[in-house]
């Protein structure tokens, strides 16, 4: 996408639209990061209606019980593998605490995107260069 502004998107829950195969489905699976920690689970994907790619993972961390969980948004562009069970990314657990947190009020400003995307140091994907990233699928 080459567009100076970002689209919105849409929770693949809240959609019409699936993923491609059962495979590529990361609802559920427990995110990883760089130091082997589990920082929580992928509640949903968020997709770009433009190009049908996923852009952000919704992923709920801390709390005990869902109580007291937190909701932040990390870019696709983060993901460095993705096994059965786990979706491991290139950032600390600390980084992810600090991120900007997911607020519906703000989960369809594109500027609440560029934030996301400035917080984890990548192009966003509606900026002029930006190539999506293949999938790391079970490597």
């Amino acid at each position: 996408m080459t567009t100076d502004s970002a689209p919105i998107l849409s929770k693949l829950g809240d959609s019409r639209q699936t993923v491609e195969t059962a495979e590529e489905d990361i609802r559920g699976r427990t995110v990883t990061d760089t130091d082997g920690n589990d920082i929580g689970k992928v509640e949903d994907l968020l997709i770009d209606d433009a190009e049908h790619r996923v852009r952000f993972l919704l992923v709920a961390h801390g709390g005990f019980l869902g109580f007291g969980e937190t909701k932040s948004f990390i870019p696709v562009e983060a993901l460095t593998r993705i096994t059965g069970e786990q979706v491991f990314i290139d950032k600390s657990r600390e980084h992810v605490a600090g991120a900007p947190v997911y607020d519906p009020g703000l989960a369809d400003k594109p500027e609440h995107y560029s934030d996301v995307y400035g917080y984890y140091g990548y192009l966003p994907f509606w900026g002029a260069g930006y190539i999506y990233p293949g999938f790391p699928y079970r490597r």
